[in-house]
Order: C-alpha cells, then structure tokens, then sequence
C-alpha cells in the first residue's frame, strides 16, 4: 500500500539504493554459482574486510536482522548458555522471543539510554560466579550490544573498549547488532569505526536492510575459526540464501567507493532537522538520541492530529496521558517531506493547549 502522506514510521520503507538497483539489473540474466560462492559475492567480502581491516574475517550474507541474530547467537554459545543484554535491546523486546526460540535465554540487565556499560555486565556476571547454586542458572556466555542502540543512542569506543576488557575477564563472547549500523558511521558524535567493531568483537553485523539495501546483513567474524563449520550452521537454521548473489551484489555495491560510510548522511540531516524544531519549539522528548532515530511525547489527544499529517512509530504508552513516539529518518527521506513534518509539528506546538 502506498501512503499518500510522508511516513517516518521506520527507516526501511523504501527499496533501495539506486546503484543496486541498477547492479541488479545489469547482472540479472548471468548464471552464478549459489549458496555466497559467487564473484560478487567474492568481492563484497574483500571489500568489507578491507574497510573493517581485518584481511581474515570470515563474512556471511544472511536475510534479515533477526535471522542474523538468531543464528549467530546460537553458534556462539553453548547450550548451557545465554546472552546478556539491555534489557531495551532488540533481541529482548522486539524479536518475538526468537532467541529463547533457539534454545537461549536472554538475560536482560537495566541498561541506560539503552546501554550497558561494563560495570553493569561485570556486576551481573561475577553475582553468577559468586552464587552457589549457579550450576542451576542459566550461564552468562555473551554481551549483545547494537550501534546504534535501540533508542537511537551510540556507544563510545572507550565504553565499546571496557565492556570488551569485562568479556574478556569473564569469558564471554562480544556481539554487536549492526542493524543500523550505517547511521552510526555517518553521526558526527560517532567514534567507533568497521576497524574497532572488527578489533573488539567476536562477531558483529553490518546492516543493509535499512540502510540502503533491499534486504541482507553482512556477517562479520573477524578471527577465522570463531565458529567452526559456520556456513553449515546457517543452513540448518534455514537462513542460507541459495540466490545468494542477490545479497552479494548489494553488499558490493554499498561498498564501493566508500557508500556504505556516507549513505546514512541524509537520515543524519534529517532528524537533526526534526531534533531542532522539537527542542526550539519545547516539545519534550523521550531521549536525546543523535542518529536517524527521534522520540517526540506527545499528548494521547493530539496522535490523532499529527497522525493526518506523517505517519509515525508508536513507541510507548506512558501513564500520564502521554504517548513517546518514533520518527524515523533514512538514506532517501527527501527534504520536501521533512518539510511537511515540520509545518505539522509547528503547528501542534504552536497550539496553547497543548501539554
């Protein structure tokens, strides 16, 4: 269904790229080889572990972000094991259980504008090390973090650096969800590179889906050997992609000449653009989030309103007669659209009655 309004419900509404587009119908009538063991397959990788400066990575090409993290979080732990995460994080509020699913529970620890911080995880593991009857509790085996956060937010490459000194105290695995990975690279506040999530993490994707791609991550696993016998695993879990140069073009393409680090600029613009108007006009917001991410509070009364003007996420139902929603940005919002938000959300800022 086409919206006839502008929608800034989520970042992966439109299809993709144009360059991948154009990659795909150029290549489309060749015969490849399946299963990632393509050319261009081939070169995404080379291309991937050059940008990541890790000449041995192994990389894979799945679906989807759930499909990645499902399989790659079953691959890396034991089956006594669970993963540690905020407890805002993806795999633990929006991934309809598909962890737990594959046979591990996720811990879920208070996390801070939807972050861990090393304390945090240092705390939760050495309280399991220190209980008696640990051998009857789940065993905490991996960090999960995402950059960005689900709220929008970054992590640092020192909090990135301490989390990863407490992984590797306590044994445990260093995992980071790259769903939105290229909004992070583009964000001035950012100080993490490709370089560093190869340097510190155990594995981590790179994210295509919503950020420019038609769908596909890219997973990475910096250390050969990580997970033995990897591309079996993602088959059992049915995530082999026989076509699987479909991804491996798009993956190519958004990493040539650079454009996986700067497609994400225009989401950045964007929700600096809404970012400003809302604080210049006082409206309150749920977190102060410097990526393609934006929470307005707005007046259970006033949804409806702005909902006639721009599509947006429901985020939260909070309890003061109040509802946190999401505005998303992506690599095609288009100015003519931001526009329209703005004169929506002027207008409902403007109104005197509004709380």
């Amino acid at each position: 269904m086409t919206t006839t309004k502008p929608s800034f419900a989520s970042d992966y509404l439109e299809g993709a790229h144009p360059a991948i587009i154009q990659r795909l119908v150029e290549t489309n009538l060749e015969q490849t080889v399946g299963y990632g063991l393509d050319p261009y397959s081939e070169s995404a990788r080379e291309k991937i572990r050059a940008a990541c400066q890790a000449p041995n990575a192994e990389i894979r090409f799945l679906v989807g972000g759930t499909q990645a993290n499902a399989t790659c979080i079953d691959a890396l732990l034991a089956s006594y094991q669970g993963v540690v995460a905020a407890d805002s994080g993806h795999i633990n509020v929006h991934e309809a259980g598909a962890i737990e699913f594959g046979g591990h529970k996720v811990l879920s620890i208070c996390g801070q504008d939807g972050k861990l911080s090393a304390t945090s995880v240092d705390g939760y593991c050495t309280a399991w090390e220190m209980d008696d009857s640990h051998d009857h509790m789940v065993m905490p085996g991996m960090v999960y973090l995402s950059q960005p956060t689900e709220y929008g937010t970054l992590y640092s490459l020192a909090e990135l650096t301490a989390i990863k000194g407490v992984c590797d105290r306590h044994h445990l695995r260093m995992y980071v969800d790259g769903a939105r990975l290229a909004y992070a690279l583009a964000c001035p506040a950012n100080d993490v590179s490709l370089a560093d999530l190869a340097r510190l993490c155990d594995a981590f994707y790179i994210g295509g889906t919503k950020c420019g791609a038609l769908f596909g991550e890219a997973v990475v696993v910096p250390r050969p050997g990580t997970i033995p016998h990897f591309l079996t695993i993602i088959k059992q879990h049915g995530a082999l992609l026989a076509k699987g140069r479909a991804a491996g073009i798009q993956f190519d393409t958004l990493f040539t000449d650079d454009l996986y680090l700067h497609i994400g600029e225009t989401a950045i613009r964007a929700a600096d653009r809404i970012r400003d108007t809302l604080q210049y006009g006082g409206a309150p917001l749920f977190i102060d989030s410097p990526t393609n991410q934006v929470f307005p509070i707005v007046a259970d009364k006033d949804l409806a309103q702005l909902g006639s003007a721009f599509e947006y996420g429901f985020w939260e139902k909070r309890d003061d007669g109040r509802t946190t929603i999401r505005l998303a940005t992506s690599w095609a919002t288009i100015d003519e659209d931001v526009t329209t938000l703005l004169d929506a959300l002027s207008h409902w800022m403007a109104e005197p009655a509004r709380s």
